[in-house]
């Protein structure tokens, strides 16, 4: 009985201390995500007057997922600390629930960069063959000229005007929406996959606890 409470009081402070783990990833990605979102040239793109919608979504998932992630390990601990059974379960239930979406997401932003690509050069296309057709002031060409430090296609010249002031050498703007977006979303890809197997850990510590708990309780 003596060594299953010492086992015990091991794995609760196992458990304590992955939850500060987790609490802490949680902020983490609410933090990357929200930067992501707003921040830097994906948030640029984001934020451009047209922009697709899987892009910014994807990106409020993940905030979400990191919210989630806080409340879960606040959660963990009082199961830890009042050795509930149910909270334990409900942890456990939680930390699934988790790895199935990180899983899900790393997943899709590995496979759906090519998607998310065609459709910002999709958006481009039309912007810019627009403002070639009429000539006319075109936002969503200059917000993306402006976001990606780059000018036109294969020359600069039919839409010299959009340009970004101050650029010495216009990079194709194609090729500089397929590099960012797949940047990007690579390291969302990493970030999901690496959260799905933080809680791998926990899901195992929530198990040997409810049962060291169990056990102790038929001892007792």
């Amino acid at each position: 009985s003596g060594r299953l409470r010492g086992a015990m009081r091991c794995v609760k402070f196992l458990l304590f201390a992955f939850n500060f783990v987790f609490w802490l990833a949680g902020l983490a990605v609410i933090t990357f995500g929200l930067w992501l979102r707003f921040g830097g040239v994906l948030g640029d793109l984001t934020s451009a007057e047209k922009s697709p919608e899987s892009l910014y979504m994807g990106l409020y998932v993940l905030v979400g997922a990191g919210a989630l992630m806080m409340t879960v390990g606040f959660f963990g601990c009082c199961g830890a600390a009042q050795e509930s059974q149910c909270l334990l379960g409900v942890f456990f239930a939680c930390l699934l629930v988790i790895f199935a979406a990180e899983v899900t997401a790393g997943v899709f932003a590995f496979i759906g960069k090519k998607v998310a690509v065609q459709e910002v050069q999709k958006i481009y296309h039309e912007a810019y063959d627009d403002y070639v057709d009429t000539g006319k002031s075109n936002k969503t060409l200059i917000q993306l000229h402006a976001a990606l430090q780059c000018c036109g296609k294969e020359s600069e010249v039919p839409v010299k005007s959009t340009c970004p002031e101050g650029i010495q050498l216009p990079k194709n703007c194609l090729n500089e929406i397929q590099n960012v977006i797949n940047s990007n979303l690579r390291l969302v890809g990493i970030v999901g996959i690496g959260i799905a197997g933080i809680t791998i850990f926990g899901m195992i510590f929530s198990m040997v606890l409810c049962c060291a708990i169990r056990n102790t309780r038929d001892v007792l």
